[in-house]
């Protein structure tokens, strides 16, 4: 695979102060593809550097510049999408066709928006008296994860460039080379220098460094919730913006009109989808007693589908597949029945882990309360409505979850009363414009739509 063996700031792909890399794997075979540079304090404070210069000329751009270069943004992601989706299968392991729809497709759609939004937000509003102008945070550090590598890059990127902001990002380690295609897509798109900087490298060195820099305003972050407990004490001590995007433990609340079967079929999708590796899968199934075997049973049947290096990628790398086998052998070990997969490798080569469906699984067993990050679903069994919301909201986590009910309405009423930042109701559909993000110890602040932009931005008031 394509690496660049430098860092891009300023406008430019420059030498990395050290002389360390990252070695970049396969995980469906665990071949070495690429290295990548091993960023240190040194290169993370020239990227800042770069930005500071770069932030009151792109802070002073008109809205309408500021969109226009959003929009050939997304027109270079959209014409290099095959190369993207490429790039994402060979780091990430994701299966083709998902990379082509979900890795290279959305962050098109999102980009998009901003666009939009950055052409026609109110950024000077008259309140009374008062003119509020809603002006640029400044510098912006942002830390992404490598599950969805370039869709979390945009939907961070695109709406700080929106505001008026200047960015360094810092990405996983597991899926720099997607990054890198980012950096090239600022730079074909014509964004002034130092406007977007790239640092690789490893989280504890380069991460740090950029949460810490005190010439940086705002730190957005994604990861788990650990991570993010400490990114937001450092931002805490300097007094400095956060926007967190940490963990999920999503309920998918089957109540008793809904269609069985669909219900199901669906849930397990968006569990199996992208290997299991989504903060807001809905990993907690949860249905009536009365239909309880029978949704066991569809589980069972639904899961089958879904084969190890085909239609299921691996997971991301050594560890995580490690994790992940130890959560379901924890699920065995405290009482849970296994009706599908297991904790035994599927394949000889490449981090696979086989798609898992648990039974008999109770609100306080580990796999029930902690964050997974597989393949693998729990199916939990309710008395009644007050019992299955008792349920549902019984975790640390509140980032999404789903409702199924014979009618919208009905969905909605139970739906409003979990404590949870996204619910799909009756499979409701992605939309690249509603705000995502967390409740409890799944977050703090918003991404995508105008709730992301505000991120960026603050307030200023005028009175006259």
């Amino acid at each position: 695979m394509k690496a660049h063996d430098g860092m891009y700031i300023g406008g430019a792909w420059r030498p990395a102060a050290g002389k360390d890399t990252v070695a970049v794997v396969n995980p469906a075979d665990e071949q070495v593809i690429a290295h990548v540079p091993a960023g240190t304090a040194e290169d993370v404070d020239a990227a800042v550097r770069a930005a500071r210069a770069a932030f009151p000329g792109w802070a002073a751009t008109p809205p309408a510049e500021r969109a226009a270069l959003i929009g050939a943004l997304r027109d270079v992601l959209a014409a290099r999408k095959d190369e993207i989706a490429g790039t994402v299968t060979a780091e990430l392991g994701s299966p083709l066709p998902m990379s082509q729809m979900v890795h290279a497709g959305v962050p098109v759609l999102v980009a998009g928006s901003y666009a939009e939004l950055a052409a026609t937000y109110a950024f000077e509003q008259r309140h009374g008296n008062s003119t509020v102008f809603l002006e640029p945070v400044g510098v912006v550090g942002a830390i992404t994860p490598w599950n969805y590598p370039l869709h979390q890059i945009v939907a961070k990127v695109a709406p700080a460039l929106a505001a008026g902001c200047t960015v360094v990002l810092k990405p996983a380690e597991d899926t720099p080379l997607t990054a890198q295609l980012f950096a090239e897509a600022t730079e074909e798109a014509g964004l002034p220098a130092g406007v977007f900087n790239l640092v690789t490298g490893l989280g504890p060195v380069a991460g740090q460094a950029l949460a810490e820099h005190e010439d940086v305003d705002l730190v957005s972050f994604t990861g788990s919730t650990a991570v993010g407990r400490q990114i937001g004490a450092t931002a805490g001590g300097a007094i400095k913006r956060v926007a967190l995007e940490l963990g999920g433990k999503s309920a998918n609340v089957i109540l008793p009109s809904a269609d069985l079967a669909k219900a199901v079929n669906v849930g397990i999708a968006n569990v199996m989808s992208n290997s299991g590796q989504t903060c807001s899968a809905w990993t907690r199934m949860l249905v009536d007693a009365e239909r309880y075997e029978e949704a066991v049973s569809l589980a069972a049947a639904a899961v089958a589908k879904y084969v190890p290096g085909e239609r299921v990628g691996p997971l991301v790398n050594a560890k995580q597949q490690a994790r992940v086998r130890g959560y379901i052998e924890k699920g065995i070990e405290e009482g849970a029945r296994v009706v599908a997969g297991g904790p035994e490798a599927p394949l000889s080569t490449g981090y696979y882990v086989s798609p898992t469906v648990f039974a008999d699984v109770t609100p306080e067993m580990t796999i029930a309360q902690e964050e997974i990050f597989g393949p693998v679903v729990s199916i939990l069994k309710y008395e009644d409505e007050a019992d299955a919301l008792r349920i549902a909201n019984g975790t640390v986590y509140g980032l999404a979850g789903a409702v199924w009910a014979a009618d919208d309405a009905e969905a909605v009423a139970f739906a409003r009363r979990m404590d949870t930042g996204q619910v799909d109701i009756n499979g409701g559909r992605f939309n690249p414009l509603a705000p995502f993000g967390g409740y409890k110890q799944s977050g703090v602040g918003r991404e995508l739509g105008e709730h992301g932009l505000a991120e960026y931005l603050q307030t200023k008031s005028l009175q006259f």
